[in-house]
């Protein structure tokens, strides 16, 4: 009895097992590659899909997404430094089939063919060709160049790599020199020559705005000393014409011209002597050559005395 309903259940399992080995679903931006009792038979992608129990089986899953791979080579420069450069390789499997002269697709000869069945290694394959490529390009430049120009020696390196990789099923979508190392020594001393030219820039600067600033300040003092030299030209011209205009009036009341430029310069020494005494820290004694002169400043006051 047992026996009887093992058996029926045992037969489900089986052809339920079976069943479900027929089918398998293919997830987006994935291919699989069919091989029928050991021989490549189709490719499958994305989607519901049946096969063969036991007969076809899922021989590999490609992965159609872009893939990044960094890669560390070793170049030397013009100039004999051996660099080390971090570059990092975007890359991706060629979907595009190959048409026969017919217009059928062949999948033998499309991209997802190649990359499975031809190269085992795409990143050590890429290694090898990018080496090759730095070690061509690279020892053109030296190492200043090298910084200058590392997105052209980058492009020269995808054309190489791409051209080479496209018959491997493999399309390189971009290459990035993403960081060059240098040996210590010639870090240190790439960096002593920065700090050196800097240093100069500086100093360089500097004498140039203590330049500008000397230059501006003698502009301004030659521009201060001009508007005092107006000054006192005006000054001299405002004296000269204040002198005239009381020569002038004290000719108009009856003294002569002799008597009245003694008369002006006796207010001119009174005033002086005024100024010494209203000062009160004067210790100048301002005295005539001699007495004799003294003797006739004193007529002269005495005559303008009698003119007034």
């Amino acid at each position: 009895m047992l026996g009887a309903i093992l058996v029926p259940i045992v037969i489900l399992i089986i052809v339920g097992a079976v069943i479900l080995a027929t089918m398998y679903i293919v997830p987006q931006q994935r291919a699989y590659v069919i091989e029928r009792l050991g021989k490549f038979n189709r490719i499958s992608h994305p989607g519901f899909h049946v096969r063969i129990p036991f007969i076809e089986q899922i021989a590999g899953k490609v992965d159609l997404r872009t893939c990044q791979a960094v890669l560390m080579i070793d170049a030397k420069t013009k100039d004999n430094v051996t660099v080390q450069m971090e570059i990092a390789v975007q890359y991706c499997v060629d979907t595009s089939g190959a048409v026969q002269p017919n217009g059928t697709m062949n999948p033998r000869h499309g991209g997802i063919y190649r990359a499975f069945y031809i190269l085992s290694d795409a990143e050590a394959q890429m290694k090898s060709y990018i080496a090759d490529s730095l070690r061509s390009s690279v020892p053109k430049y030296s190492i200043d160049e090298v910084y200058d120009k590392k997105d052209e020696i980058a492009e020269d390196v995808k054309g190489t790599i791409g051209n080479a990789m496209v018959q491997y099923g493999y399309i390189v979508v971009s290459t990035l020199i993403t960081n060059i190392k240098l040996p210590a020594d010639v870090q240190d001393a790439m960096n002593e020559i920065n700090t050196a030219q800097r240093k100069k820039e500086a100093a360089q600067s500097l004498a140039d705005a203590n330049k500008i600033q000397l230059v501006t300040e003698a502009t301004a003092q030659a521009e201060a000393a001009r508007q005092v030299g107006i000054g006192i030209a005006n000054q001299r011209k405002a004296i000269a014409e204040g002198i005239n205009a009381s020569l002038e009036s004290i000719r108009q009341s009856g003294v002569s011209v002799q008597e009245a430029n003694l008369l002006f310069m006796y207010t001119q020494w009174a005033d002086m002597m005024g100024e010494f005494a209203r000062s009160g820290n004067a210790s100048t004694v301002v005295l005539p050559s001699d007495f004799g002169e003294s003797q006739s400043m004193f007529a002269q006051i005495l005559a303008a005395k009698e003119v007034k």
